[in-house]
């Protein structure tokens, strides 16, 4: 690997690489596995030093999407040229944390505990959030939105204005939103309604001017971040940034994707009409240890972008350069936010296994065209996938480093 491990410039390249991670509380987990494997097979190709950052141009994530995108784009303290973590150590990170972030009571005292919850939540946050608040400011330290290893994006909602506001590191680089702590913005960005507190910060600049937000759960503005990443870097490409030259606005045949689900629930256990019809209060906000109006309107909120997205590159005839892994079929209690239980945490890591693990349907093969992947197209896996994404990303970086050393070259500034 070469010495500066910094994401090369999309200038210097021929595509655009995003990565996008759903919103989902512990089911971070998920898309976690799937990160794991996506960096191994990114250092089979380029060494152990490979990091996803290294790879992709802009990396967005909304509420634990937005968690995760700051713990592989934030530089290292040691290193600044490598990420805080490595994609292999989120998974773990999950299972340490989450029992105290969501801290959930089995046994004979269980169910009176989860009954105490629901009540709760009708005063205040189910959780008081410290224990996430302290965890994310210790590992994220005052890194700023505008000093990660490559462009991050992440989506918030603001109480008091009323409106979606996105973070980026784009914005991070201008006057808008300079100062921003990444730890604030993953904080703010996590703490989903009825959960966790709302979260109050000021940024201040250099003439002493001060921004004050006052956010909650990103999800409520875009529980998949895809569309809002690939709109933040319109507006580059419209404003002449330098790192989006000679690409047009809506060029999206440059682009490559690869967006990350945190899970849906099987459908033939769905809710319907006739049980919904006699809900109140407690059995829209806690059914069975799930949230079912929060989780609805999230998972509406993914599968409209998710479908969005899919729409347009198929119209522009880009389908196999874009990559949605979701599982459509978990089990029904495997969808809950914050059930911190190990057997659950662990069930949310075998959900990832055997997702990466998964067949792609006759249709999500011709989507991505799998006619192009010899003698697969009946076998062919997310890892199949996974890994056939690794190599078009190593190509790309491996270019864009060539690119920038010929332009450096002495010979190349001769006349």
């Amino acid at each position: 690997m070469e010495k500066n491990c910094a994401c090369p410039p999309p200038s210097k390249g021929n595509m655009i690489t995003i990565l996008s991670i759903d919103g989902g509380g512990v089911k971070g987990i998920i898309p976690a596995v799937i990160l794991s494997f996506l960096e191994s097979k990114l250092q089979d190709l380029d060494g152990k030093d490979a990091r996803i950052a290294h790879y992709f141009d802009v990396i967005a994530g909304t509420s634990t999407g937005g968690l995760i995108a700051a713990m592989i784009a934030a530089p290292s303290s040691d290193n600044a040229n490598q990420p805080c973590s490595e994609a292999k150590d989120i998974v773990p990170f999950y299972l340490k944390h989450s029992p105290h972030i969501f801290p959930h009571r089995t046994g004979i005292f269980g169910w009176l505990f989860n009954i105490l919850g629901i009540i709760k939540m009708a005063v205040g946050p189910k959780y008081n959030g410290k224990y996430l608040h302290k965890l994310i400011n210790d590992l994220l330290g005052n890194t700023r939105m505008k000093g990660t290893l490559t462009n991050v994006v992440i989506p918030t909602f603001d109480v008091k204005r009323v409106k979606p506001i996105i973070f980026s590191t784009f914005k991070a680089r201008s006057k808008l939103l300079k100062n921003a702590r990444l730890a604030d913005v993953c904080i703010g960005t996590s703490a989903a309604p009825t959960f966790l507190p709302a979260h109050y910060f000021q940024t201040v600049d250099h003439t002493g001017a001060s921004q004050s937000f006052n956010i909650i759960d990103g999800g409520l503005a875009a529980n998949n971040p895809t569309l809002v990443a690939m709109g933040e870097i319109t507006k580059q490409i419209r404003q002449k940034s330098k790192e989006f030259p000679e690409t047009e606005p809506l060029d999206y045949r440059k682009y490559l994707v690869i967006s990350l689900g945190t899970g849906l629930p099987e459908h033939d256990i769905m809710f319907d009409a006739r049980n919904v019809a006699k809900w109140g209060i407690f059995g829209w906000l806690g059914w069975d240890d799930t949230m079912p109006l929060l989780n609805m309107f999230f998972h509406a909120s993914s599968d409209m972008a998710d479908t969005d997205v899919a729409d347009l590159f198929s119209a522009i005839g880009c389908s196999h350069q874009l990559l949605r892994i979701q599982d459509h079929n978990i089990p029904i209690r495997a969808i809950s936010n914050d059930l911190s239980t190990e057997n659950h945490l662990q069930q949310l890591v075998k959900i990832g296994e055997n997702l990466l693990n998964k067949r792609l349907s006759k249709k999500e093969c011709e989507k991505n065209n799998i006619d192009l992947v010899p003698n697969c197209r009946d076998h062919v896996t997310y890892a199949d996938m996974l890994t056939r994404y690794a190599k078009l990303l190593s190509d790309e970086r491996k270019l864009r480093l060539q690119n920038m050393k010929l332009d450096a070259s002495p010979s190349t500034h001769e006349t």
